[in-house]
C-alpha cells in the first residue's frame, strides 16, 4: 500500500470524526479549551489504536466482531444523538446533552473509531502489512482524524456563531445519522 493510498484512507476514517466534531462546535460555539483538546486527542488515538487492534486481534476475534460492530456504532452514536436531542427539547436541564462531556467524549471515540477496527482487521489480510509496517498507517490514521476533529471543530464554532439555530438537535440529529448511515453501509455490503 502506498504511502497516498494510506493518506486518502485515513482521510476517509476521519469523516465520522470531522461530522462528530462539526456538532460539537456547534454547540459549544466557542473554544472550550480542555474538553476539545481531549476529543482532539481522543479520536486520534482510538482511531489508530483502533486500527492497531484489528491487526493484532483479527485472529481471536474476528469473526465475532465483524457481525455486531455496525450494530455497536449505531447504538452509541443513537444513544448520544438522542441525549443531545432530548437535552435541546427540555432547556430546564442545563447542559443536559452538551456533546463536549468528558463522559461522553471516550463513547464517541469508540463509536467513530469502529470503522478503523475494520480497516485494521483488512491490513492483517494483506501480505505486505507485517508488525513494523503497521506503524505507519496507525500513525497517520491517528494523526489525520486528530487534524480533521480539529477542522471539524473550528468550522462548528464558526458556523455556531453565525447561525440562530437549535444547535444541540441539530447536533443530535447529525449523530444519529451517522449512525444510521453506519448501519446502512454495513447492511448492504452483505
Amino acid at each position: 500500500m502506498s504511502i497516498i493510498e494510506i493518506w486518502l484512507l485515513a482521510i476517509a476514517l476521519a469523516m465520522d470524526c470531522f461530522t462528530v466534531s462539526i456538532a460539537a462546535g456547534l454547540s459549544a460555539r466557542k473554544i472550550i479549551l480542555f474538553p476539545m483538546i481531549t476529543m482532539i486527542l481522543l479520536f486520534g488515538l482510538f482511531q489508530g489504536g483502533m486500527t492497531w487492534i484489528g491487526y493484532i486481534g483479527t485472529s481471536l476475534f474476528y469473526q465475532y466482531f465483524t457481525s455486531i460492530d455496525h450494530w455497536i456504532a449505531f447504538a452509541l452514536l443513537s444513544y448520544l444523538g438522542g441525549n443531545m436531542i432530548w437535552g435541546s427539547l427540555h432547556p430546564e436541564n442545563e447542559h443536559g446533552g452538551e456533546i463536549l462531556c468528558y463522559r461522553k467524549l471516550p463513547t464517541l471515540a469508540i463509536a467513530t473509531s469502529i470503522d478503523a477496527l475494520a480497516v485494521g482487521i483488512s491490513f492483517a489480510c494483506m501480505e505486505s502489512m507485517t508488525q513494523n509496517s503497521i506503524l505507519i498507517p496507525v500513525i497517520i490514521i491517528g494523526v489525520c482524524s486528530s487534524l480533521f476533529t480539529i477542522l471539524g471543530l473550528g468550522i462548528g464554532i464558526i458556523a455556531g456563531k453565525k447561525l440562530n439555530l437549535n444547535v444541540e438537535l441539530i447536533g443530535g440529529i447529525i449523530l444519529i445519522s451517522i449512525g444510521i448511515k453506519i448501519l446502512i453501509e454495513h447492511l448492504f455490503s452483505l
